[in-house]
């Protein structure tokens, strides 16, 4: 059978494929059909024909898996913020677990690598402590509103996946705690009785772009960011007023300012309007301020977990050097720093290495340093190799200049805590000459997606070691 695009085939759906999709083979040939999961049979129509495979969405599901299960949110299927809401849980996990041991297996070429059993989110919604919601002066309708009569002059929301300019205006997150969605329902409001316009997508033009709500776990304290294309004080502080004389629990309320003509909720510059400048938190006993645009994990419990991982694998016994690449703002240099001799945090970020430096002294932590710069230029300056090296890159993972430099400087133990399965996998490809993989650890920070931290536990050959 010949695969076409806009061709609908019945199929079985046998796996579910990293990036979420599941797959289905039509002789031979891979489909891969977003919103489906090992067990469907459907109706799917082909969307995309590319040479080895195509993408197709559901059009009928004829027979639906028995991992399956109702979502909660009226927008899944809708919306990009969680995709797997259909899925039940624990196969979310062993979904992940299996990912991460099959980019291993494919791209590293190491089958039989110990991948444990993913260590599940305390809670599977209200997890998220950062959200983001676009401002749209067009808004997306569900199908269930078509051709009716709706408002779509309005949206305060998600995006549809995939699309800058397609905003649903989402009444409630279940992502977040339920005071956000309290806090969301009355800034639409506000926003929607006011003469000032909300911003369009496509036009540019407009003056509220976005709201950020950011929650403290440790404290149940809110910060509150407007997003807006320009100054207007007159504007903002009524709304200010009425965010914090209605909810006690929000401690923050700030202004970024932005007319970049981009869809990144961060301000240009920002400005200050009641209460605190920053919201605080915990994560292993430490403290840590964040600020409207500084980087702190979005699952604070799942991130103990990791940390809690890190320091595990870490097996520090208190005279260690310690060297921490991408340290960020510093959390798994502080959270080791009381086990280890000396922590050096190589970072490219200025904003960040600040802020490492402020955490460091809010936490009475005296035995770290950071060096700001490009990791490939800042780490040939390192001469001595460190007891224990600790990478946390980005998405992209580790450049090619750093994995030479990290192989020159011949750490007996390497902890490498990755966000994805497959550049984790094609640096361990480049390490695997010298080192060897004890252990990996997935970590799930975010239910219903497809997302997946991890951490691995890499020894130098030739060395052995106990813990």
């Amino acid at each position: 059978m010949t695969v076409k695009k806009k061709q609908i085939v019945e199929c079985d759906v046998i796996d579910v494929a990293f990036g979420g999709k599941g797959l289905a083979k039509i002789d031979g040939f891979a489909v891969f059909i977003d919103q489906t999961v090992t067990g469907d049979r459907v109706a799917a129509r082909i969307i995309r024909k590319k040479r080895n495979y195509a993408e197709a969405v559901v059009q009928e599901l004829l027979t639906p898996s028995p991992l399956r299960v109702d979502p909660p949110c009226p927008y899944s299927g809708y919306c990009g913020g969680c995709k797997w809401q259909f899925i039940d849980y624990p196969h979310q996990l062993e979904l992940k677990r299996r990912h991460v041991a099959e980019a291993l297996e494919h791209i590293a070429l190491m089958g039989g690598t110990s991948v444990h059993p993913t260590l599940p989110s305390h809670t599977i919604f209200g997890y998220r402590n950062k959200m983001e919601f676009s401002c749209s002066d067009r808004r997306w309708l569900m199908p269930q509103e078509m051709g009716s009569d709706a408002d779509v002059s309005f949206a305060l929301g998600l995006h549809v996946p995939g699309t800058f300019h397609k905003v649903l205006d989402t009444r409630a997150c279940l992502l977040q705690p339920e005071a956000g969605n309290r806090i969301l329902d009355a800034v639409r409001a506000f926003m929607r009785a006011s003469d000032r316009p909300v911003y369009g997508l496509r036009s540019h033009e407009g003056f509220w772009r976005f709201l950020m709500l950011r929650h403290s776990a440790a404290h149940d304290q809110w910060m509150v960011n407007i997003v807006t294309a320009s100054e207007d004080r007159d504007a903002v502080m009524p709304l200010t007023e009425m965010i914090i004389d209605g909810f006690p629990e929000v401690v923050s309320v700030v202004n970024n300012i932005t007319a970049r003509h981009s869809g990144v909720a961060i301000g240009e510059r920002e400005i200050h309007l009641a209460g605190k400048p920053v919201l605080t938190d915990c994560i292993g006993g430490f403290e840590f301020e964040i600020s409207a645009n500084s980087f702190f994990q979005t699952n604070t419990r799942g991130a103990q977990k990791l940390y809690e991982t890190v320091g595990r694998y870490a097996s520090l016994k208190g005279h260690e050097s310690v060297l921490d690449l991408y340290c960020g703002t510093g959390t798994i240099a502080i959270c080791l720093a009381k086990q280890a001799g000396d922590v050096i945090g190589l970072e490219l970020v200025e904003s960040a290495v600040g802020d490492a430096h402020k955490n460091c002294r809010m936490n009475g932590i005296d035995n770290c340093r950071f060096i700001l710069g490009d990791i490939k230029d800042t780490l040939e300056t390192i001469a001595t190799a460190p007891d224990l090296l600790v990478v946390d890159p980005p998405r992209a993972g580790m450049h090619k200049d750093v994995v030479k430099q990290v192989l020159r400087l011949g750490p007996e133990k390497i902890v490498y805590v990755s966000c994805n399965p497959a550049t984790l996998a094609r640096d361990i490809l480049e390490l695997k000459d010298a080192y060897e993989v004890k252990e990996v650890q997935p970590v799930d920070m975010f239910p219903h997606t497809f997302h997946i931290e991890s951490v691995a536990r890499l020894i130098k050959k030739g060395i052995e070691m106990t813990g």
